[in-house]
C-alpha cells in the first residue's frame, strides 16, 4: 500500500485532510464498509496509505487535497449545525452559498445561538481548533432576563457545578442594563453543549439571546448575519502555524568502531 518516497499516514487523518469528515467520523464510514483501498473494502481503520493509492468512499475516488481553507459564517438562529437533522429542522450546511466546498464546522453552536461559526474543508484543523489543549478564547455577548449580581456572576468565575457537570470558570463582564434585561460579555476556553445556557440558569439568570463573537483570533466584526467569508490563505496559515511545521529530529549517526 505504501511508496517508500512517500511518509504513509493512518487512512482516516488522510480522509480527514481532504475534508471527507473527522476522524472519528471517517472511521464510522469505515465499519459501515463504505471506503475501500486499490479494489479492497476496508473494515479496519488500521492502514497507513499515500497519494499513491486509490482511495473510493461510497464508490467515488477521493479528490486530491486542498489547501487548508477557513472560513467565518455569521450563523442566523433557528439553524442546527449538523449535516441532516432527524426532525427534519433547516440546517446550516443547508443555508450555505451553492458554490460553496464540502465544509466542516468548528464546534457547534445550538439552534437558538448566533454569531461566529468557523468552517473548514480539513478535517485536521478541525481537530485541531475543537481540543480544549488548544486553549483558543470563546467569547460570547449574552443577553438575559433580570439583572444578575456581582456575588452570582463570581460562582461563574470560580467555576460551577451544575447536574453534575462541571464547568471551568468563565470570564464574566456586565456591560449594562436595557430595560429588564442586562448585557454581558462571557468568555470561555471549553464549550460544552449549551454551556452558558445552563451555568446562567444555574444562577438565575435566563438566557435570551446568545452571540459568538470570537474564537481565537478570528472574530464575527461586521460580517453580516447568514453571510460567509473565506479567509486568506496567509491568515490562515499564520493563525495555524502552518508555515512553520514541526522539524524532523535528526537522527545521531552511528558511533564509529575504535581501531584496535
Amino acid at each position: 500500500m505504501t511508496d517508500e518516497n512517500q511518509t504513509a499516514e493512518r487512512i482516516a487523518k488522510v480522509l480527514a485532510r481532504r475534508g471527507v469528515a473527522s476522524r472519528r467520523e471517517v472511521e464510522r464510514m469505515i465499519e459501515a464498509g463504505r471506503v475501500s483501498v486499490n479494489g479492497r473494502k476496508l473494515d479496519s481503520p488500521a492502514l497507513n496509505v499515500t497519494d499513491k493509492d486509490r482511495i473510493l468512499v461510497d464508490g467515488k475516488p477521493v479528490k486530491a487535497p486542498e489547501p487548508p481553507r477557513l472560513w467565518l459564517y455569521n450563523k442566523p438562529v433557528g439553524l442546527v449545525t449538523t449535516e441532516r437533522d432527524e426532525k427534519g429542522r433547516p440546517t446550516v450546511f443547508g443555508a450555505l452559498p451553492e458554490d460553496m466546498p464540502r465544509v466542516m464546522s468548528v464546534g457547534r453552536l445550538d439552534l437558538n445561538s448566533e454569531g461566529l461559526l468557523l468552517l473548514t474543508n480539513d478535517g485536521e484543523i478541525k481537530r485541531r481548533l475543537e481540543l480544549p489543549s488548544t486553549g483558543w478564547l470563546r467569547r460570547y455577548r449574552v443577553r438575559t432576563h433580570g439583572q444578575p449580581d456581582e456575588a452570582a456572576l463570581d460562582r461563574l468565575r470560580r467555576g460551577i457545578e451544575v447536574e453534575g457537570v462541571r464547568y471551568q470558570p468563565m470570564d464574566v463582564t456586565f456591560d449594562r442594563q436595557q430595560g429588564s434585561n442586562a448585557w454581558l460579555t462571557v468568555a470561555l476556553r471549553e464549550g460544552k453543549n449549551r454551556e452558558i445556557r445552563r451555568a446562567m440558569e444555574s444562577i438565575g439568570a435566563k438566557v435570551n439571546r446568545l452571540i459568538r463573537v470570537s474564537y481565537g483570533p478570528f472574530q464575527l466584526g461586521n460580517l453580516e448575519t447568514g453571510k460567509v467569508e473565506e479567509l486568506r490563505q496567509r491568515v490562515v496559515r499564520d493563525q495555524l502555524g502552518l508555515d512553520n511545521p514541526p522539524k524532523p529530529q535528526r537522527k545521531r549517526p552511528p558511533a564509529r568502531r575504535r581501531e584496535t
